[in-house]
């Protein structure tokens, strides 16, 4: 694939992490939805061209629930990305996904309360029945390392996206085991249904830090300062490992995209427009359809020409 772009999104650990290592242009974006969260990097890894973006800004300043993540989305399309892979430190809320593991998570509850939308103007209805792409997933679970031993990397997961900042009470993270849920965290919606409105396919990376709430430890049965500190210090720890493999992983799967990148041709996500719109697009204002110009201009080829410039 000639036009093959994959964007990075690093969330908490992996987002510092990247920034520290990723040397190349900086694009700074405007959208009609404001200003993404920081610059987009562009650089190379493999011959294929990667552009990174920090998801809680420079610095770790912007906590889950004031993330721009229209303005994320709609800058990486602007930039031509086609493919993101994501990563976020998640709880576990499963015995069997340990802190310091790594989840391909391949579902997901919405619990935020979020602009999750680009189309305010038109009714346009994305099928989202697997909100991760298949063919990532599959590409990320081929990259694990066969002789990886300690942390584990888990085929699939439902990630129940909570809107914070504070954490879970006990009751919730149990009422969260009972729907279902296998990990929980705050950032990857509405990322990755956004991504599908702007025909990106999306995959996570789910770094397990801690078993949320639900799960007793002697750390958390105690309310002392220094068990407290020791928790937290604990959590830091797992993140730190957990990032430098979700790293590796995520290397490995750019190189073998960059081995055989016709494989990324069989992403759903490239016509996720194709049957969405539903609106007359004869009806839909002129202005709307030059506003959201790099998300779905060519679904009104030739209803509209537009001006020079504008995409």
């Amino acid at each position: 694939m000639s036009d093959l772009r994959i964007g990075l999104i690093g969330g908490s650990g992996l987002g510092e992490a990247l920034s520290q290592r990723s040397e190349g242009v900086a694009h700074v974006i405007q959208t009609p939805f404001g200003m993404p969260s920081a610059p987009i990097i562009e650089t190379q890894w493999d011959d294929i061209a990667v552009f990174f973006l920090h998801r809680h800004g420079v610095g770790h300043t912007i906590p889950p629930s004031q993330i721009n993540s229209r303005a994320n989305i709609f800058a990486m399309k602007k930039l031509g990305v086609t493919h993101i892979i994501a990563s976020g430190a998640v709880g576990s809320l499963r015995e069997e996904y340990k802190p310091r593991d790594l989840v391909i998570p391949d579902q997901i509850i919405d619990k935020t309360h979020r602009p999750s939308t680009f189309y305010e103007r038109a009714a346009v209805h994305v099928e989202f029945s697997e909100p991760f792409c298949p063919v990532l997933r599959r590409i990320l679970l081929e990259s694990v390392p066969t002789e990886q031993t300690g942390s584990a990397v888990h085929d699939g997961g439902c990630y129940v996206c909570m809107e914070g900042p504070a954490f879970s009470t006990r009751a919730e993270s149990l009422m969260h085991r009972l729907w279902g849920g296998d990990l929980i965290g705050m950032t990857a919606m509405p990322e990755a249904k956004l991504a599908k409105e702007a025909e990106i396919s999306y995959a996570l990376v789910a770094l397990v830090t801690d078993y949320d709430c639900w799960k007793n430890s002697p750390a958390k049965n105690q309310v002392t300062q220094p068990n407290a500190s020791a928790l937290l210090k604990e959590i830091i720890a797992n993140l730190q490992e957990a990032t430098q493999n979700a790293i590796e992983l995520i290397r490995r799967a750019i190189a073998r995209i960059a081995s055989d990148p016709s494989r990324l041709k069989e992403c759903p996500a490239r016509e996720a427009l194709k049957l969405a719109i539903w609106s007359d697009r004869s009806k839909i204002a002129k202005d709307e359809v030059e506003r959201l110009a790099p998300l779905w201009i060519n679904y009104f080829r030739p209803l509209i020409r537009l001006p020079l410039g504008v995409i």
